[in-house]
């Protein structure tokens, strides 16, 4: 079952570096650690700062050249093809919807089917997260580096405050949720038109194709340098509504 919501497409499309113009997002998870908000809509239809993290989403990406998205969605599918038909959006958006769960592998695989331009690379991206940073750059990177899979990673930030320990067990400070040493997949990657074939039927990518990538050396990673946060739970809902708004990231859909 497919629909499909058509709008002009984007003019950034040709902007000296490697061309990216489609995309897939995942959006078909029960988001039960959201509830009540997703009682009724799927996760990404819940509102931050008064829009859709999808309609965040749309923005970001047809600024940064996305013409065409495919969404895989499977609860509450009916709630985001509504959405989709009766709201204005910078870029085409078509969805598919799993008849039973895929896992988020899969459920890459079964969109990226469908997308408009099967030769060319595209980008995934999680259903649930906020971000801004330079796709293209991205992309730049991606191709430098002669990889078939790229994602993005984003510092772990310590959801607790830390204890900061002097000689003796004496308490020296406090740091309220501090960055730590590591990075953490940050749901969003581009593939080479290839990796399509690569990803599992059912299942999850982390698990399958991208360990055989990086026993080939044909997985990189680029780091984020620019706003991200996922969107997993109540808490995480009020920090990004604040974040969201403070950074005035509500756009004119008039406008567009």
């Amino acid at each position: 079952m497919t629909t499909t919501h058509d709008a002009a497409p984007t003019a950034v499309t040709a902007w000296g570096g490697p061309m990216v113009r489609q995309a897939v997002v995942l959006a078909g998870g029960q988001a039960s650690r959201l509830r009540p908000y997703t009682d009724r809509i799927p996760k990404a239809l819940v509102e931050v700062a008064g829009r859709p993290i999808f309609e965040h989403q749309a923005h970001w990406l047809a600024t940064e050249g996305i013409e065409d998205v495919i969404i895989s969605c499977g609860y509450r599918a009916d709630a985001l093809q509504d959405y989709v038909d009766t709201h204005p959006l910078p870029l085409r958006v078509r969805i598919v919807v799993e008849d039973e769960p895929l896992g988020r592998g899969g459920g890459l695989k079964y969109a990226a089917r469908g997308l408009p331009h099967p030769g060319e690379r595209w980008a995934g991206l999680n259903g649930d997260i906020l971000t801004r940073f330079s796709l293209r750059d991205l992309a730049r990177a991606h191709v430098e580096r002669s990889a078939l899979a790229t994602l993005a990673v984003t510092p772990l930030k310590s959801p607790y405050g830390i204890v900061e320990l002097a000689g003796g067990d004496r308490v020296s400070s406090f740091v309220e949720a501090p960055v730590l040493p590591h990075w953490i997949n940050a749901g969003v990657y581009l593939f080479e038109p290839e990796v399509t074939a690569l990803l599992p039927d059912l299942g999850d990518h982390e698990d399958t194709t991208f360990p055989a990538l990086c026993e080939q050396d044909r997985l990189s990673a680029y780091r984020i340098n620019g706003y991200w946060r996922g969107v997993d739970n109540a808490k995480d809902l009020k920090e990004a509504t604040k974040e969201v708004a403070a950074f005035g990231w509500v756009p004119a859909l008039e406008a567009v």
